[in-house]
């Protein structure tokens, strides 16, 4: 698809408090034999998840790039016309990325897939965003394979002459996270019972801590503009000496300065970065999704396991 009219759609792009629109299926319209589909994901998680359902028949292209924060993200013209040339976006959803609406109304013709939709939502437990579902499902394998299988189902409708392809590819990879699974649990399975508490910036492992039998502890719910009030950072610091916490953590894409405040509170280490909103780049320790759960539970389990190290 060309993009027109930029200097309209640049101008779309702005106007504020527009909804998501809804997705049908029957607005797919399917591709010819042969054709590459190219799916624009809005980060770099998905993106990674679809170039492995998609393989060679798929251009799989993230929004954002590696490192980037996604919650406060803010599309740009250049996105507008990666939009306008995508055959399919995919996003999160669950209050993810609330800026994508605006995207949306600028390309009405390329649909758009919520791809968590049929997750078993964890709700956020306090502040501004109390009640709201917690949007980083994919940090539970057992709920990325609810992602796998909404990005088969929209790619087999896109291009169903390669239904056989794209279900073979979703299925080895299922299998991987099933395995990787496995091991995940195994791995955390080492920390002391009087130790299994995960102490990070924000609110982001909600469901991971849930899949291990974790104790979470965060600075804040949501990455936004309020984190890291005084009352924040004293409820941590209280939690931590009282219940004697050897490490904390913060993420790749935050600034970790609020949570060494608490660390040089309370006397607990700084563990290694966890990964969540973002691949790394390349050559980073998190280039895939598969790398991005591996690592952060290695992380993990060192910090907690071996603090002294640190």
């Amino acid at each position: 698809m060309n993009i027109k009219h930029i200097s309209s759609a640049i101008g779309i792009i702005i106007i504020a408090g527009i909804g998501f629109l809804a997705f049908r299926g029957d607005v797919f319209a399917p591709q010819s034999s042969g054709e590459r589909i190219t799916v624009l994901s809005t980060f770099t998680v998905i993106s990674d998840m679809v170039r492995e359902v998609g393989g060679d028949r798929v251009d799989a292209v993230s929004l954002t790039k590696p490192g980037v924060e996604i919650h406060g993200y803010e599309p740009t013209p250049g996105d507008l016309v990666r939009a306008s040339e995508a055959d399919i976006i995919f996003d999160n959803g669950m209050n993810l990325e609330v800026w994508a609406s605006k995207l949306y109304a600028s390309v009405p013709d390329v649909p758009h897939v919520t791809i968590s939709e049929g997750v078993q939502v964890i709700p956020i437990s306090e502040g501004a965003y109390k009640d709201k579902p917690n949007p980083h499902a994919w940090m539970s394998p057992q709920q990325a394979l609810v992602y796998v299988e909404n990005i088969r189902r929209a790619l087999v409708e896109l291009s169903p002459s390669d239904e056989a392809y794209f279900n073979a590819r979703a299925q080895a990879y299922s299998d991987q996270i099933r395995a990787l699974d496995g091991e995940l649990r195994s791995s955390l399975s080492t920390i002391p019972a009087s130790s299994r508490y995960l102490v990070t910036c924000e609110g982001a492992f909600s469901y991971l801590a849930k899949d291990y039998g974790m104790q979470e502890l965060y600075l804040w719910a949501i990455n936004d503009e309020s984190q890291g009030s005084p009352q924040q950072i004293a409820k941590v610091v209280d939690t931590v000496k009282a219940r004697k916490i050897s490490t904390v953590f913060c993420e790749s894409t935050v600034e970790p300065h609020i949570q060494r405040e608490v660390v040089q509170a309370s006397g607990a280490k700084m563990g290694g970065v966890l990964y969540v909103d973002s691949l790394s780049a390349a050559s980073g320790p998190a280039p895939t999704y598969l790398a991005l759960l591996e690592h952060t539970v290695d992380t993990i389990t060192e910090g907690l396991v071996h603090p002294d190290a640190l």
